[in-house]
């Protein structure tokens, strides 16, 4: 962060980045619950009573925990390297809405190596039945595609 010191001008400059991401109109946390942030003391007591206000919940991540930005960063790898590199995005609606298929594909219906390949989260409705028929299902235009047993 541009400016940062650890002084008392660094934690008013810290309780003006809480009041302009929680502002009503263009705020970037308006409409979340909750904002993860690292154990730094710039994260001090009045810049999270400020997000507080705003009804945002600030969750420190837990001491210790360098694997944590592995996972992020494993994620982030997978979206864009399985479905935002392959297409061409109009604006941040056509961004919002890739991510938001690419996230239930990934979460409900992409099988996962490292979890003995299974679903991690199944829907009700992707029971297992040794007599079923299999189809093929689409998302984004065919990018993404997923099998499933056809219903009864």
């Amino acid at each position: 962060m541009l400016g940062w010191s650890h002084t008392s001008s660094g934690q008013e400059w810290m309780e003006q980045m809480a009041r302009n991401v929680t502002m009503e109109d263009a705020g970037f946390l308006i409409n979340r619950r909750y904002l993860l942030h690292d154990r730094d003391r710039k994260y001090c007591a009045s810049f999270r009573q400020l997000i507080e206000a705003a009804s945002v919940k600030p969750l420190a991540l837990p001491p210790r925990s360098p694997n944590l930005n592995a996972y992020a960063e494993r994620w982030v790898r997978s979206v864009k390297e399985e479905c935002l590199a392959k297409l061409i995005l109009l604006g941040e609606g056509s961004l919002r809405r890739a991510l938001r298929h690419y996230e239930a594909h990934y979460h409900e219906e992409r099988n996962h190596q490292g979890k003995d390949n299974v679903l991690l989260f199944p829907l009700p409705t992707q029971v297992r039945g040794e007599q079923e028929k299999m189809r093929c299902r689409e998302r984004l235009g065919g990018l993404l595609k997923y099998y499933e047993r056809e219903a009864a």
